[in-house]
């Protein structure tokens, strides 16, 4: 049993941080447009396969 005075205060600090992150990551707009990070990588080899007919 005394291991849950160890157990519950560190668990309720790991809830505090992970809130903190997703609260910051929210309003520093990590989450503003989900679409395009998709795109970038397709659209990168398309430029590297057009300069390499060239």
């Amino acid at each position: 049993m005394n291991i849950l005075l160890v157990l519950v205060p560190v668990s309720l600090l790991l809830v505090g941080l992970a809130l903190f992150a997703f609260f910051w990551a929210v309003d520093s707009g990590q989450f503003d447009d989900l679409d395009r990070p998709g795109f970038d990588p397709l659209e990168d080899d398309a430029e590297h396969d057009h300069d390499r007919d060239a």
